[in-house]
């Protein structure tokens, strides 16, 4: 027995069905991904004080283990003593004192492949190194600096300081005219490290010795300076700063390392 087709069912083209179809089933596809919640965690290490060459060393080997996915990502939470850094542009003329002279006040230098100019670490500057995959969070190169940036103007906020983003070619956090944060990265195969500096309380006549991140005529600040208060605790305001540097970037679980013996390769970050 023969089947007969309705006039609509003649008159309808197979490719538009199946294109109706298809746009249906990529359109319910694409509600489902936007309902649901990506979850993203981040390892941060606690490490107190550390020497920066042994530092630079431990982030070498964190961007070679974030490569072949070894680790997840990462954060390292961590000070310095006095040490001065310069980028891979060495721009050594932004150094204001001889450096000989530099050990007379117990500060070193180092030269990095970070960007950036000169800088200052030193006690009581909160400083992240995060070793993270910009493919794996769709991030380029000037939307993770902005967020940097952004994570360091949230942790001012909650001193009720305000800060922002510099101007063009004035990387880092201002409050007003004066910088509060510095920030030079570097990017290998998509891999981040060195990072940010926040100044909680240092000593600022350190930066007198040098033209900060190669901006003249520009002054220094700290948290301590602005707020004109007590602060709390140091310890108290790294995690803030890393639980700002985790709500900024969007990690929902933060997993805490204290004990970092298996992340030196021995007990020692001396």
């Amino acid at each position: 027995m023969g089947f007969t087709r309705s006039p609509a069912q003649r008159e309808a083209n197979p490719f538009e069905t199946l294109s109706l179809s298809l746009s249906l089933l990529l359109g319910s596809c694409r509600a489902s991904i936007q309902g649901m919640s990506i979850s993203r965690s981040l390892e941060v290490w606690k490490l107190g004080t550390v020497n920066y060459l042994k530092a630079l060393k431990l982030q070498e080997k964190l961007v070679s283990d974030r490569k072949t996915d070894i680790i997840s990502d990462t954060l390292l939470s961590l000070q310095h003593p006095p040490t001065y850094t310069l980028g891979k542009r060495r721009t050594d003329h932004n150094l204001l004192v001889p450096e000989h002279d530099l050990k007379d006040i117990g500060a070193e230098l180092h030269y990095t492949q970070r960007g950036g100019d000169i800088t200052f670490h030193g006690p009581h500057q909160a400083i992240l190194y995060p070793i993270v995959s910009l493919r794996n969070i769709g991030l380029g190169a000037r939307s993770y600096v902005e967020k940097l940036e952004l994570t360091m103007i949230e942790l001012a906020s909650l001193y009720s300081v305000k800060a922002c983003a510099g101007k063009r070619c004035e990387t880092g956090v201002w409050v007003g005219e004066r910088k509060i944060g510095a920030i030079g990265v570097r990017i290998s195969s998509g891999i981040t490290s060195h990072g940010l500096a926040f100044n909680m309380d240092p000593d600022l006549s350190y930066f007198k010795h040098i033209v900060p991140c190669g901006i003249a005529d520009k002054e220094v600040t700290s948290l301590r300076r602005e707020t004109g208060e007590v602060l709390p605790a140091e310890e108290v305001i790294q995690e803030q700063l890393v639980s700002c540097f985790a709500r900024v970037f969007g990690y929902s679980d933060v997993i805490w390392k204290e004990n970092a013996s298996n992340l030196w390769g021995n007990p020692s970050n001396e």
